[in-house]
């Protein structure tokens, strides 16, 4: 008797279907991935507790029944939810650092992560990092990655949102580094007091009403308190600019993202000398000033 019992899929074929399934459903990226291959890839790694290290072996590897109908559930609901990946497997990656994320917080995504990889040089020194801290927190991902691009360094993580410090706490637990990243609640500088750091990080919510209403499906599972900010996109950001100043040490430096809203923010300030930088590995919408450059703003 012939067994005719259809083999099990590997690996590699299983991420192929997903891929064919990813593009027929118009799916929209930019929460880790940017291409339905990746994305079907990162689904089949992550379910199934893979590595990349053996690429080859592991993408001929038969993938059990019960592993299968996991896979295609998650797809399933990454396809009619339209639910991003991040928060369907509980996991984020920034500046090579994985993190739990849940619908509490924006999924990482800011080119800030290449700065810190670079120790904000040449802007900064960093051997005389020693207070940082981080606006809008989120997870906890800037703070987290600046503690561990500068060891000797303590970081704030604040956020106004007592929800997304939840999810703070659990990755400052995970990397170990309850003794220097302490999560505090905050809108911005309001409970930090005379407190002054070398660097002050934002990436905070700069998104223009025009553009939240025309995101994506994906972007609406995202919390709106982490997204918005107002008319032109611009809310959160002058707040930052007025107070920063007086926040910083005489060498210290703010690192501000604003994204697509960075239009706007030259043309409400046309005099500022916004370093605008650039990136390796894609994005834009990031400017560095100086506690030089902020004085001018301690007036408005």
């Amino acid at each position: 008797m012939t067994d005719t019992k259809e083999p099990l899929p590997t690996v590699e074929q299983l991420i192929h279907d997903l891929t064919a399934r990813f593009e027929d459903a118009d799916l929209c990226y930019g929460h880790g991935t940017d291409n339905p291959v990746d994305e079907a890839a990162w689904l089949v790694f992550a379910t199934l507790g893979l590595s990349h290290d053996d690429a080859p072996g592991v993408y001929a590897r038969r993938v059990a029944t019960d592993e299968v109908d996991l896979v295609n559930e998650l797809a399933r609901r990454r396809i009619e939810e339209r639910l991003p990946l991040a928060y369907l497997l509980r996991q984020a990656w920034f500046g090579g650092l994985a993190f739990y994320v849940d619908e509490r917080v924006l999924v990482p995504r800011s080119p800030i992560a290449e700065l810190i990889q670079q120790q904000f040089a040449p802007w900064i020194t960093a051997s005389e990092v020693r207070n940082v801290v981080d606006l809008g927190t989120g997870c906890g991902c800037i703070a987290i990655a600046i503690a561990k691009a500068f060891p000797s360094a303590r970081v704030e993580a604040v956020d106004i949102s007592e929800e997304a410090l939840a999810v703070t706490a659990v990755n400052i637990d995970r990397h170990r580094l309850r003794d220097r990243v302490h999560p505090v609640r905050s809108d911005f500088f309001r409970e930090l007091g005379d407190k002054q750091y070398d660097i002050v990080v934002s990436n905070p919510p700069y998104v223009d009403r025009r553009d939240l209403c025309e995101m994506p499906d994906e972007y609406r599972h995202e919390p709106v308190l982490g997204l918005a900010a107002g008319t032109d996109g611009l809310d959160s950001v002058r707040e930052i600019l007025r107070e920063a100043s007086r926040f910083l040490t005489d060498n210290g430096i703010l690192v501000c993202e604003v994204g697509n809203s960075q239009a706007a923010l030259e043309r409400a300030y046309p005099d500022v000398g916004f370093i605008w930088l650039e990136f390796e590995q894609g994005g834009a919408g990031v400017f560095v000033l100086t506690k030089q450059d902020l004085a001018v703003f301690e007036s408005q």
